[in-house]
């Protein structure tokens, strides 16, 4: 009877133990699971907070400022054309760009070209629509203020009849006329320079061209 009443209190005392690691087990297993809950939650603020400020980033890159021509620089050639040394970025971009030249010559431009189908502007160009008629392979003459007038309209009949072309006013420019290609340059002395007839022939979807053949039509016009 002894020994019977000792393994029942034997008994009883390996249920209690077993019941109170089963309460440490589960003490054990709540506390992971509210660490593992908090880091989750940690990381979906944190998650969170990036990805808003990421947002607010590109929401903000309609009027920010990008140099996508920086690295590099323009290398001039015995013939007078000066080439860009180095790489031309092509993204489309719905931001204002800032170019590392005026005129650009190449860089992140808008999806949208201008017209190039020998189309003549009176009126400044947005550069990131420019820029792309570039990468189609046009010619782009521009002048400023100081430009002689017998000399712009000369050139604008030249421009009306030559496809893959486009004239704009240019008054930041620091040379009265220039003609620029994608990745190459050069400022002439006016409409009879023999030099701008050599330009064109060089560079009217010239091997510069990054699109040869894409459209000069069905784009932006003033």
């Amino acid at each position: 009877m002894g020994s019977a009443k000792k393994d029942s209190t034997a008994r009883k005392a390996r249920i209690e133990e077993m019941r109170r690691a089963e309460q440490s087990r589960e003490r054990r297993n709540r506390i992971l699971t509210i660490a593992a809950s908090v880091v989750i939650v940690c990381g979906l603020v944190v998650g969170g907070v990036v990805l808003v400020r990421s947002q607010s980033d590109d929401g903000g890159s309609d009027t920010a400022a990008s140099d996508s021509s920086a690295k590099g620089k323009f290398v001039t050639g015995k013939d007078g054309v000066k080439t860009w040394q180095g790489k031309l970025a092509r993204n489309h971009v719905t931001k204002a760009v800032k170019y590392a030249s005026e005129p650009p010559v190449g860089g992140d431009h808008n999806q949208a070209w201008m017209n190039c189908n020998g189309d003549v502007y009176t009126e400044k160009l947005d550069n990131t629509n420019a820029v792309h008629s570039l990468e189609h392979g046009a010619v782009w003459v521009t002048y400023n203020a100081d430009a002689k007038k017998a000399d712009i309209d000369a050139l604008a009949a030249k421009v009306k009849k030559t496809p893959y072309t486009l004239m704009s006013p240019m008054d930041d420019q620091k040379d009265p006329i220039m003609l620029s290609a994608w990745g190459h340059q050069r400022t002439v002395k006016g409409a009879s320079d023999p030099d701008v007839d050599t330009f064109f022939e060089k560079f009217v979807q010239g091997e510069q061209t990054p699109e040869p053949g894409a459209a000069c039509t069905n784009g932006l016009s003033q």
